[in-house]
């Protein structure tokens, strides 16, 4: 079992700046890949960035949703059990609340909701125009 809990969230203007954080506790937090999904009002929850092991070394993969692409970065630190969502360049349409969420396929970089096993409860992130 794993539990996560987001922080981070808030108010900030169009253009600014948030970094969100998502705190493991549980089992071993190396060994699960990890995501971010946002929920705006009268949407589907959607799919953010993600992080999983490199099969190849010991570093790690990402991966991010187009509409984020070179404004968010996701990030973890194994030994602080965290993972982390900078979001830069914020709009408007980032408007959500935004979960993190883990994977025990650690080597899977996964974009769909159903390959996620552990949700934290969100964020609430505004931006406004």
């Amino acid at each position: 079992q794993v539990q996560l809990v987001e922080s981070g969230g808030g108010l900030v203007q169009a253009g600014g700046s948030l970094r969100l954080s998502c705190a493991a506790s549980g089992r071993t937090f190396s060994n699960y890949a990890l995501g971010w999904f946002r929920q705006a009002p009268g949407k589907e929850r959607e799919f953010v960035a993600a992080i999983s092991r490199s099969g190849g070394s010991s570093g790690w993969n990402t991966d991010y949703a187009d509409s984020v692409k070179g404004r968010f970065t996701i990030s973890r630190d194994n030994a602080k059990n965290t993972v982390y969502l900078q979001l830069n360049s914020l709009k408007p349409e980032d408007t959500a609340v935004y979960y993190c969420a883990a994977n025990r396929q650690v080597f899977a970089l996964l974009r769909t909701l159903d390959g996620y096993d552990y949700w934290g409860q969100g964020t609430q992130v505004t931006v406004s125009s």
